[in-house]
């Protein structure tokens, strides 16, 4: 997936690129595109704000050696923002760049406001679907790392000009309902003293009880008997009141769906049976030992899968595929699914369905969200308030809060292990991320009203920014549109929260090294606080993306 534009980089990075193109166009008449130029950071200062690899990319073109473009290339740059360009190695170009170059990025922040970072509409339709939990129970560490993960990501992809769709998938049939129905029906009849078998894979919780003794009271002895009928009732009731308590917990967890896409009302609409039917007509079923398998071999699996058993109950994937069709049938341009680690293995029997179906399978897209553990001092720790062997939402929730919560899920890549650190999250020091970048936040929000009624001279320009800390700064914040590029197009969430970290970072140095509220300096003292208040807009901007708030008092 790409983002439409001059790859919406920074202000800096977009003049670059075209001035390259500009510069190869005098050299030799070459058409180049801003979007193919890269322009990267380099590690270190001493080589520069900005490098290319350009003359390398252009060797196979001129039939040259890279450090002869390269060379060329610096000639013909056209550029009063350009203080030098050095050609490095084998023919990299290193760029640095004027310091009052830097400034201009306070007034566009300024000027856009929460918007700065915000790109154009790329008129590509993303869904993503994450959590989907069964609506069996509460949601637990495992859901709450995948809702974190994927409610930030569409928030960045939808700054990126993706058109997000944000859906939750409904298991609302099969074995597992069929059990909570029973349970709810055992319950009820036991409230009205009966003796009732909740069943070997029922639902114990306390919560189901609890629903149970309510529909007691609203409904008394009216659904005694365990008929279909009657279980169809609490079956109903039972994914009311489950799916009312997961929006719930979302909520409060700042979660939020677009879409909620029942399972049943697949069944219900012949979907499950017109995959079926395509999948045989295409050829790719066939019949042994009594069951329906699905020729997944012909694609990616490593073995055919069942369709429908000896007993003539549908496995699982059927109607995940049905389901999955029908998200191509709604004209999405790219299908993003987060799963837990344990189904990593389903992941190619899907791609499979979906292209024996005549679906492109490389729309769909699966990121893997690894396990979750609670950690104090180094050692597990095992929270058992509502369900007996796992920790809730709401159990971590009344623990660390909200934003530690959104903050810590977010802050390291969702393919590996997380150990959330429960004395970590809850300190108030430096060495807590959240505590860390909300605390600039509201810093700067103190210094911001301490100055505000020193009536400071309405700034021209920043010009006068030219501080090694205000540089920095300054870089730091004209890099947030191409984060939020590079972020949206990888879905790397934990690249936000380190922007975070570092603009915090660079915020602190600054203010360490520089006196903003100084009287004796009135025009530096307003290019100052211009420039905090660009990273005050920057810094919620960029907390709001991963779900968490920026206080302004702490």
């Amino acid at each position: 997936m790409s983002v439409k534009g001059v790859k919406n980089m920074s202000a800096m990075d977009q003049q670059l690129a075209v001035t390259l193109v500009n510069a190869a166009k005098k050299a030799w008449d070459l058409d180049l595109d801003p979007n193919e130029i890269v322009i990267e950071i380099p590690k270190r200062k001493e080589q520069g704000e900005y490098a290319t690899n350009m003359a390398m990319k252009l060797a196979r073109v001129l039939h040259k050696k890279p450090a002869d473009i390269a060379k060329e290339l610096v000639e013909a740059l056209d550029d009063d923002s350009i203080e030098s360009a050095v050609i490095a190695g084998p023919g990299f170009i290193n760029f640095f760049m004027k310091k009052d170059q830097y400034s201009k990025i306070v007034n566009t922040i300024l000027e856009q406001g929460s918007s700065f970072g915000q790109h154009e509409d790329n008129g590509i339709k993303i869904n993503l679907e994450y959590v989907s939990a069964n609506p069996t129970g509460s949601l637990h560490l495992g859901h709450a790392r995948g809702a974190a993960w994927g409610d930030s990501a569409s928030r960045i992809l939808k700054k990126a000009g993706y058109d997000v769709t944000r859906e939750y998938y409904v298991n609302d049939a099969g074995n597992q309902i069929a059990n909570l129905a029973q349970s709810l029906w055992a319950r009820y009849a036991q409230a009205h003293g009966q003796d009732a078998e909740i069943g070997q894979d029922g639902y114990l919780g306390a919560d189901v009880k609890a629903k149970a003794e309510q529909l007691a009271k609203d409904y008394p002895n009216i659904y005694l008997e365990p008929t279909e009928e009657n279980l169809n009732f609490f079956r109903k009731e039972g994914i009311a009141y489950e799916l009312d308590k997961i929006r719930h917990d979302l909520d409060r967890f700042r979660v939020h769906f677009d879409v909620w896409t029942s399972e049943q009302s697949l069944r219900d609409a012949g979907k499950v049976d017109t995959v079926l039917e395509v999948l045989d007509k295409n050829g790719y079923t066939y019949e042994q030992d009594g069951a329906l398998w699905f020729r997944s071999t012909d694609f990616t699996d490593d073995k055919d899968r069942v369709l429908r058993k000896q007993d003539g109950s549908l496995t699982y994937l059927v109607p995940d595929i049905a389901y999955h069709n029908n998200k191509y049938e709604r004209g999405f341009d790219q299908l993003v699914d987060f799963f837990g680690a344990d189904h990593h293995g389903y992941i190619p029997r899907l791609k499979a369905s979906m292209a024996a179906l005549g679906n492109d399978p490389d729309k769909l897209d699966v990121d893997i969200i690894q396990m979750v553990r609670l950690v104090k001092n180094g050692e597990e720790v095992v929270m058992s308030k509502r369900l007996g062997n796992a920790t809730t939402i709401i159990d971590l929730l009344d623990l660390v809060g909200t934003d530690a919560a959104r903050y810590f899920f977010s802050a390291r890549a969702l393919d590996s292990h997380l150990d959330f650190d429960l004395a970590l999250a809850v300190s108030q020091s430096n060495e807590n991320p959240v505590y860390y970048a909300q605390y600039a936040h509201a810093r700067i929000c103190s210094i911001l009203k301490a100055a505000k009624d020193a009536n400071y001279p309405e700034p021209e320009n920043y010009a006068g920014l030219v501080h090694e800390k205000e540089i920095d700064l300054l870089k730091t914040l004209s890099q947030y549109p191409n984060v939020i590029e590079q972020t949206a197009r990888t879905r790397q969430v934990h690249k936000i929260s380190h922007y975070i970290q570092n603009l915090a970072s660079k915020f602190h140095s600054f203010y360490s090294a520089c006196k903003v509220n100084d009287p004796e300096n009135p025009e530096l003292s307003a290019q100052r606080l211009g420039l905090l208040q660009a990273t005050r807009i920057v810094l919620a901007d960029a907390l709001n993306l991963i779900g968490v708030s920026a206080p302004e008092s702490m």
